[in-house]
C-alpha cells in the first residue's frame, strides 16, 4: 500500500483515528485489544476486539490499554499502535512513517515519553507529540495563527481539554479526567443506585448516544435496558427516560463547566472578548452529546458552536499540522527521536 509517509495518530482512550496526508481519516477503531492470557498472543484488536468486552471466557480477556488519555498498559498499547500502522500503512520495512501523535494538554513529560516511545517502537521513523486542543482546531478548521483569542474543548473519551489559543500557542488551558468513560459510569452507578440494576460498559454507551442528554428537552426519549437485578440475580429489563439521563449525567457535566469557567478566568481580558465575539468549539465525540453546547451555553453565557464532524477533528488537525511543522512552536509539538 503506498502512502506519503506523514501519519497522524488520534491516540484516544476511547478510539484511534488515523489520518494519512492526501488520504484523510483512513482508520477509526475502538481502543480495545483483546489477548488471550494462556499464550500472551492477540487475539483482535480494534471493533472486532470491543466486541468481545464483558463477553470472552476465562483465558481471554479484552482491555482498553488507555486509562484517562495516557497509556496504562505499554506492552499492549506498543502491539495496537503497530497493528494499525500495518494496517493502514503496509508492513513494509524499508519505509516508516512520519508520526504525529495527539496528547492531552495536562500530560507530564513521562507520559510523553512513553507515547513517543510506543510509536517509535510500532514503526516510527520520527515521531513528534502535539497537544490535543491544537491539533482540534486546526482540524474545526480554525486559523489558530492569528492574534485573536480561540476556545476549544476538546471531549473525548478519558479526558476533557480545554484552552484559549492564540498565535499558534495555548494562552490557558485544562485538562480534567472526565469525558466520556466517566459519562458511562455516572449511567452505570444512577442505574444500580435507582433501579436496582447492573448493567455494562456497552449497555451504558448505547443509553449514552440514544437519550442522553445534557440539558432538559422538549419532548423526553426512552429506550427499554436490560441488565442484570441486582435483589434477584435475574436478567431484568426496565424503561428509562431522558429526563433519568439527565439526572445521571449531571455530576460530570458540572465538573466540564466549572473547567471550562476556570480556563475563561484565567484568559487575559482582550482574549475573552474575542472569545466572547467568536463564541467556544466544542470537538470530540463528547460534542455529540444532546444539549451539550446549550449546557455550556447557560453556564459561560457564550455563544457554542459544534464542529463539523467533531470526532474526527483531533485526528484531521494532527495530519494537517504535518504539512506545517517547521513553523509550529515547539511549545504544542515537541520531536522525539527514535530512541535505539
Amino acid at each position: 500500500m503506498a502512502f506519503s509517509g506523514e501519519v497522524g495518530i488520534d491516540l484516544g482512550t476511547a478510539n484511534v483515528l488515523v489520518y494519512i496526508k492526501g488520504k484523510g481519516v483512513v482508520l477509526n477503531e475502538p481502543s480495545v485489544v483483546a489477548i488471550n492470557r494462556d499464550t500472551n498472543e492477540i487475539v483482535a484488536v480494534g471493533e472486532e476486539a470491543r466486541q468481545m468486552l464483558g463477553r470472552t471466557p476465562a483465558n481471554i480477556v479484552a482491555v482498553r490499554p488507555l486509562k484517562d488519555g495516557v497509556i496504562s498498559d505499554y506492552d499492549i498499547t506498543e502491539r495496537m499502535l503497530k497493528y494499525f500502522i500495518r494496517k493502514t500503512c503496509g508492513a513494509s520495512k524499508l519505509f516508516k512513517p512520519k508520526i504525529m501523535v495527539c496528547v492531552p494538554s495536562g500530560v507530564t513529560e513521562v507520559e510523553k515519553r512513553a507515547v513517543s516511545e510506543a510509536a517509535t517502537q510500532a514503526g516510527g521513523k520520527s515521531v513528534y507529540l502535539m497537544e490535543e486542543p491544537v491539533a482540534a482546531a486546526i482540524g474545526a478548521g480554525l486559523d489558530i495563527t492569528k492574534p485573536d483569542g480561540i476556545m476549544v474543548i476538546d471531549i473525548g473519551g478519558g479526558t476533557t481539554d480545554i484552552a484559549v489559543i492564540s498565535l499558534g500557542g495555548i494562552v490557558a488551558s485544562m485538562s480534567v479526567k472526565v469525558a466520556g468513560d466517566r459519562f458511562d459510569e455516572s449511567i452505570i452507578k444512577y442505574m444500580r443506585k435507582e433501579h436496582k440494576l447492573f448493567i455494562g460498559e456497552r449497555t451504558a454507551e448505547e443509553m449514552k448516544i440514544k437519550i442522553g442528554t445534557a440539558f432538559a428537552i422538549e419532548e423526553p426519549l426512552a429506550m427499554e435496558c436490560r441488565g442484570r437485578d441486582l435483589v434477584t440475580g435475574l436478567p431484568k429489563s426496565v424503561d428509562v427516560s431522558s429526563a433519568e439521563m439527565l439526572e445521571a449525567l449531571d455530576e460530570p457535566l458540572q465538573v466540564i463547566c466549572e473547567a471550562v469557567h476556570s480556563v475563561l478566568e484565567k484568559t487575559p481580558p482582550e482574549l475573552a472578548a474575542d472569545i466572547s465575539n467568536s463564541g467556544i468549539v466544542i470537538t470530540g465525540g463528547g460534542a455529540l452529546l444532546n444539549g451539550i453546547d446549550k449546557r455550556i451555553n447557560k453556564r459561560t453565557g457564550i455563544h457554542v458552536i459544534i464542529a463539523d464532524d467533531p470526532k474526527s477533528c483531533v485526528a484531521v488537525g494532527t495530519g494537517k499540522a504535518l504539512n506545517s511543522l517547521p513553523a509550529m512552536e515547539s511549545r504544542h509539538v515537541n520531536r522525539r527521536r527514535p530512541y535505539i
